[in-house]
């Protein structure tokens, strides 16, 4: 060694220039996600290994360590329990508010337990897995070699889908950390497909205009989350700016147990909480004496419900102040650091919701361009053969001759190019075509061919020439993408502080739904205000309808006189009747006993009444206080005898008139004011007389003198008549006649009241449902003709239902609510357009 081959370095040069290079390797190659495809290499080479497998959404499952073997041998070379871990993130659904792997076996759980060992397990693309890699075949994005050089890996992939909003990313690099929280795909749809119509003033699209369509953040474990912290805006923060703190909270509830006693359910965590190092904690503090008023504590969770933990409380201990302590010193709630760090054109980038967007959409116009490009070529290319071959078919026997007086293929294709003027490539495809392509249908297959090419290669020059067509390329595949896996939000909003704790709303915030029992028994509610859109085609329609919100308690009732509740917000979201769950796996209640009604009440009542009705005429009425919230059994709501069964249950404000129609065709109003008072577990009073054991009531109702009695049969036959024309009596009368049948066979099978400009949904027995106009079926009953085409067999069974959300609050005159529905649904019993009797609201 020679005095040259030495030099002297300062050794903090040295080291501050080795670290600054270790530390933009663990940023770069790392630790942050891409903000246009939102992954970190190992992500994509994992996805990419899988992909170049031929593993995708639609194939087989294979083995995990069969994929963690082709990443490590090809793309990562490190230790083969990182990859696998990663694996397994991808495949948990309580990690991953969209799945980008579909596994197969044990891939860990929200209590903690670790995935099996990958010799075990099979994985394969999710669908939005395989939307990430579309296209990536068609030069849409840069490659780089493997860590030997043998392979090419992609730098990014083309990303149909904006996963960095969408399943968010967390990691700590040196000196900087991201942790951004995953969204919801329709909400980031919305606002990518707003900015691309607002493209021309782009840079003024304001963080409030993009916060009307992206909430909020939303986990994948859902929970609520608190919009303000400290009295700020914390959401819009960090919309604005990449950096904020929000405060989560577990979804609870709290249900009465009797006897003095209540118990909280929490039925939704807070993203990245440990179910089962909570109960720990919860436990280790009743120990240590620190919470009390605990009785007991156990997990109920099942694959119904993935989270249910019962928190039994004392007798004499108030709920509310229990969660305070269990808000304050568990997970129960937690604060979520939001910072918006990813690699933007290879450095790190704190990004606003707006930049994270644009950086999308800036990704595929450039995905979407490169791909035109790549289709051009090819299309250009395969123009160009067919141009050589038609050239050839044109002079048929002239290019048979020069082939045939060549001495060899070389010489025919010098040949070629110098008589007809065609390229080496064209010459080329000649002397390859086979003979089966001289047939006249070949011929003009090819003649067909290459009109398409050249329609295609004119529609390829236009995008590429014409930047509007390109964002309307991406806007249709935004909605597409949007149509195929947007889902409904999970976590809550709030739009307060966590700093106090409300009994009257369950803790929960209010969230306006439509509650849904299916025809076949499917328990469920809605996302919205709305009910679902029914057509004839719909499968297992709703039977009963009721506008309500998360705050409010339903009643279920059954045939025989009994009632179970439980929480609105416990009922899962739907989107059609059919998705619900049974209403036996919701609430203590038997399928062999049919529910025939339902009401969502406030937690607290205000005075009102319950009125019951049962097919042989009885009536029963009680005040709504007296029922008893709710509670782990079902109860006896009405005592009822063999061989009657309930129908109907309505609320009242205490001078309501009642309106029972019977199946012979007569129909009776009187007071309610003439049914006295009772408990549970009493029997009814005589409403109507009977005609034989063959009559029965059909139907009860409010009376409203502005509105109309509405009566259909068996066969379809309709009957309207304003009920004020519905003569007044006392009750246990025989009634009065409403519509005369039309055979003995056809009896009166429903009936309701509304507007002539209402629509009527009914249920036949295919369970199919059909609509009328009241109008209409008035015309159709003066001329004797039924109103529905009913085919063989069929018979009309029932009415659909839908009411108003009920408020029953004696000294709180207001008009009744209107509900969202435009012309879909008669409003049944909501007389909102009567003025309430006695200062009171008209329930509906």
């Amino acid at each position: 060694m020679t005095k040259h081959s030495i030099q002297a370095i300062p050794i903090e040069r040295e080291m501050r220039e080795a670290y600054l290079s270790y530390a933009m390797s663990v940023i770069v190659a790392r630790a942050l996600p891409d903000a246009r495809d939102g992954l970190k290499p190992v992500h994509r080479r994992i996805l990419y290994a899988m992909h170049d497998m031929g593993i995708s959404a639609n194939s087989a499952h294979k083995k995990s360590a069969r994929i963690v073997g082709e990443v490590l041998g090809k793309y990562h070379p490190h230790g083969d329990s990182a990859v696998y871990e990663t694996m397994v993130r991808m495949a948990q659904d309580f990690s991953m508010r969209y799945m980008l792997l579909d596994g197969q076996g044990n891939f860990g759980s929200i209590d903690g337990d670790a995935a099996a060992a990958m010799r075990y397990t099979e994985a394969r693309m999710a669908g939005i897995g395989d939307e990430l890699l579309v296209d990536i075949d068609k030069n849409t994005v840069d490659f780089i070699e493997n860590f030997d050089g043998s392979l090419d890996e992609p730098t990014v992939l083309p990303a149909l889908v904006p996963n960095l909003l969408i399943n968010g990313a967390s990691g700590i690099a040196v000196g900087m950390s991201t942790n951004i929280p995953p969204h919801n795909l329709g909400e980031i749809c919305q606002a990518l497909l707003f900015m691309l119509e607002q493209w021309q003033r782009l840079d003024n699209i304001s963080v409030d205009e993009l916060m009307q369509f992206v909430k909020g953040p939303d986990f994948p474990t859902g929970g609520l989350i608190y919009k303000y912290r400290d009295g700020k805006d914390m959401l819009r923060q960090a919309m604005s700016t990449g950096r904020a703190k929000i405060t989560l909270r577990a979804k609870v509830h709290i249900e009465d147990m009797g006897y003095g006693k209540s118990r909280i359910i929490v039925s939704e965590l807070p993203f990245q909480t440990n179910k089962t190092a909570l109960i720990e904690r919860i436990a280790s503090l009743v120990r240590a004496g620190k919470l009390e008023g605990l009785a007991d504590l156990r997990d109920e969770s099942d694959r119904q419900n993935p989270v249910r933990l019962v928190i039994e409380l004392q007798r004499g201990c108030h709920a509310t102040d229990a969660l305070a302590q269990l808000f304050k010193l568990t997970s129960l709630q937690s604060t979520f650091g939001i910072i918006m760090l990813a690699l933007d054109a290879g450095q790190p980038r704190m990004l606003s919701l707006k930049q994270a967007l644009r950086v999308y959409l800036d990704h595929r116009l450039v995905v979407i361009q490169r791909r035109a490009r790549y289709d051009l070529a090819r299309a250009e290319a395969r123009a160009h053969i067919l141009q050589g071959l038609l050239i050839a078919l044109d002079e048929l026997d002239a290019v048979i001759k020069v082939i045939r007086s060549s001495r060899s293929s070389d010489s025919a294709r010098k040949k070629l190019v110098a008589q007809f003027a065609v390229s080496q490539l064209q010459a080329q495809a000649i002397l390859d075509m086979p003979l089966r392509r001289l047939a006249a249908l070949e011929i003009s297959r090819i003649r067909q061919e290459y009109r398409e090419k050249q329609r295609l290669i004119k529609s390829l020059q236009e995008l590429l020439a014409q930047p509007k067509k390109q964002r309307r390329q991406i806007t249709s595949e935004l909605k597409e993408i949007q149509a195929t896996y947007a889902d409904a939000r999970r976590s809550i909003i709030a739009e307060s502080e966590a700093d106090g704790i409300a009994p009257r709303d369950f803790l929960l915030p209010e969230e306006e739904t439509v509650v849904l029992l299916s025809a076949h028994g499917k328990l469920g509610r809605t996302h919205q205000n709305e009910p679902p859109k029914i057509t004839r085609r719909t499968k297992d329609p709703p039977r009963l309808l009721q506008h309500s919100s998360t705050n409010e308690i339903l009643y279920l009732f059954t045939e025989d006189g009994r009632c179970a509740s439980l929480p609105v917000q416990q009922i899962p979201p739907v989107q059609q009747a059919a998705a619900g769950m049974r209403y036996s796996d919701l609430l203590p209640l038997r399928t062999n006993n049919a529910v025939v009604a339902f009401l969502c009440l406030p937690a607290s009542l205000q005075g009102g009444y319950l009125c019951l009705f049962t097919a042989r005429g009885l009536v029963k009425r009680l005040e709504l206080q007296d029922l008893p919230g709710v509670m782990t059994r079902d109860f006896r709501v009405m005592n009822v005898a063999p061989g009657d069964r309930l129908i109907a249950a309505r609320c009242s404000n205490g001078s309501d008139d009642l309106v029972l129609t019977r199946s012979s065709g007569y129909a009776i109003r009187f007071s309610e004011q003439d049914v006295r008072s009772t408990k549970l577990n009493s029997r009814g009073v005589r409403g109507i007389q009977l005609n034989g054991d063959d009559d029965r009531v059909v139907a009860a109702f409010l009376s409203d003198d502005r509105a109309y009695g509405w009566n259909i049969t068996a066969g379809g036959y309709t009957k309207i008549l304003p009920l004020a024309h519905y003569p007044k009596q006392v009750r246990n009368g025989k009634g009065s006649p409403i519509m005369p049948l039309y055979a003995q066979d056809d009896p009166i099978v429903a009936a309701t009241c509304g507007k002539l400009d209402d629509t009527v949904l009914v249920l036949t027995s295919k369970q199919k449902a059909k609509y009328m106009s009241l109008g209409l079926a008035e015309k159709a009953a003066s001329a004797g003709k039924p109103v529905i085409a009913l085919g063989d067999k069929e018979r009309v069974e029932a009415v659909v239902e839908y009411r108003p959300r009920l408020s029953i609050e004696a000294d709180a005159p207001a008009p009744a609510p209107k509900p969202a529905l435009g012309q879909m649904y008669l409003h049944l019993d909501a007389p909102s357009a009567a003025p309430a009797k006695d200062g009171a609201k008209s329930p509906g």
